[in-house]
Parts: C-alpha cells; structure tokens; sequence
C-alpha cells in the first residue's frame, strides 16, 4: 500500500463583498478613535477622514444611487396608492351622496340652488371632500410607513401609537364641531331673521360655509397631540407654556379671524374657544401627568 501524501489544492480566491469591506473599515476607524482617546494628545493634527479605495468609492456611490433609486420607486408607489385611495373614497362618497348630504343640510332645513350648474358642482364638491377625509387613514399610513426605516427606535415606538390617536382626534374634532359649534353658528345667523326678511340660503354657499367651518376643527384638535410630543422630547414644558398663555390666547383668535368663512366675531370666537381649552388640557397633562 502507497504511503499516504499530503496534495496541495487550489481553492478559488473569493474576493470580499462590499459589505464585509465597509465594516471592515469601520472597525479599524473605530478601533483607531478608540486608541487616540487613551493615548497622549499629539499637537499634530490628525486626519480621522475614512480612506477608501478607488474601487471601494465607486461601489459606495453606485450603492447610494441604487438606494435613491429605490426610494423614489417606493414613494411613487405609495403616491400611487393614495391617490387611488382618494378615487375609491370619492366613488364611494358620491354613491352615498344623498345620505351625506341629508346629514350635511340638517342643521340649515331648506335649500335652493340659484344656476344650473350649482347642484351639480356641489355634489362633486362633498363628494371629493368626503374622498379625502375616507382615504385620510391610508395616506397618513402610506407617509408613516416611507419615512418609518429613518426612524429610530424611539421614534417608531412612539410613531406606532401617535397616528391612531392623531386619526381618533381628527374625528373627535369633526364630530365635536358638526353637533355643537355648527348647529350654534347657524342658529346665530338665522336669528336675523324678521317677517320681511327671511333667510333663504343657496346650497353651494351653505355647504362652502359647512366645509370651512367643520374641517378645521379636525386638525385644531390635532394641537394637543402635537404639544405632548414636543414635550415627550423635552422641548417645551409647562412652564413655558404658562408663560406662553397670553399670546397663545390672542394667537388663537388670529387664526379664528384667518380660517373663519365669516368675518364676525362669533365665528371667531368659536374656533378660538375650542383652541384655548386644548392648550389648557394639554398643559395639564404636562404638568400633572408628565411632570413636565
């Protein structure tokens, strides 16, 4: 029997991926600071710039093209999405259109449109409107979940419960200003009425004048979730917001004046009111909840 004799094998020279490069350079970058920050400090200055080599470069461009490529097919995607979202909820809208806008003319009774065309523009009008408030949820789904991986871990954890409550609260808003604060405008203005003028309101106005009061209160009630975040990251406090009140009193009959369909003072305060009472609920939390 032959002796048995070790053979030289030729194995194929696999080159490093890009990846393995990467961390292999941020490890020696890393273990280099860490050196310097025990060692005595040389008046020469030191370059701590990564060196990369001319390869090394041109597959971290192509790998950064690639990703900006990659983002902007996913946020076409999700454009796409959207705006398909708004379609459907419009659809959907303007087959319950009759139904939308019995709930709509409640509060005002009997309407009249003045032109031909003003029916019909105003149905597409709600029915467009009534769009965007269904495909609301998915939008701001489709804008949390693009800009979720920059996030960081405290960032998506809080991301994770502040748009359910941002949603809950544009609705809570909707709501609060369709049953109480509409109901009360209206009643205001016809109380104007007499036995030689009566109030005969045209459609495409009327709802101009309920669209623009009502939505506004779904993102006015967006304010506390915004102040208790800001105050989550220490960026406020109760303190400042007490020292904030008086401006912020007369910031809100400001935007009162500013978003209010009607230039009088009732209209004003109503959308100023509700803004005032949720910046007082919100600097509660702050300071009895939070502790801040």
């Amino acid at each position: 029997m032959e002796a048995f004799e070790p053979k030289d094998f030729e194995y194929p020279i696999k080159k490093p991926s890009f990846d393995s490069v990467v961390r292999q350079k941020r490890r020696a970058r890393e273990q280099e600071e860490e050196q310097q920050r025990y060692a005595v400090i040389s008046t020469e200055p030191i370059d701590d710039s990564p060196v990369y080599t001319e390869m090394e470069q041109k597959m971290m461009d192509e790998a950064a093209q690639l990703s900006l490529v990659g983002h902007l097919s996913e946020l076409r995607t999700r454009i796409i999405i959207a705006f398909v979202s708004i379609i459907i909820g419009t659809g959907i809208a303007y087959y319950y259109i009759d139904f939308i806008l019995e709930i709509l003319l409640a509060p005002a009774g009997k309407l009249y449109y003045m032109r031909p065309t003003e029916a019909f523009f105003t149905y597409m009008k709600v029915s467009i409107v009534g769009g965007f408030i269904m495909a609301a949820p998915i939008i701001l789904y489709q804008i949390w979940a693009f800009v979720k991986p920059a996030l960081t871990v405290k960032e998506k954890y809080i991301s994770n419960w502040v748009l359910p409550i941002a949603i809950v609260l544009f609705a809570v808003g909707i709501i609060f200003s369709y049953t109480l604060v509409l109901p009360a405008a209206v009643t205001f203005f016809m109380g104007f009425a007499t036995n030689e003028l009566q109030p005969m309101f045209s459609i495409g106005q009327y709802l101009d004048f309920v669209l623009s009061f009502v939505l506004p209160f779904g993102f006015i009630f967006e304010l506390p979730l915004i102040i208790i975040i800001m105050g989550y990251f220490n960026l406020i406090t109760s303190q400042f917001l007490k020292s904030k009140r008086k401006i912020f009193i007369l910031l809100a009959f400001i935007i009162g004046a500013v978003i209010s369909p009607t230039p009088d003072m009732f209209s004003q305060t109503m959308i100023a009111l509700p803004m005032i009472l949720l910046y007082e609920t919100s600097l509660f939390v702050l300071a009895k909840v939070m502790k801040r």
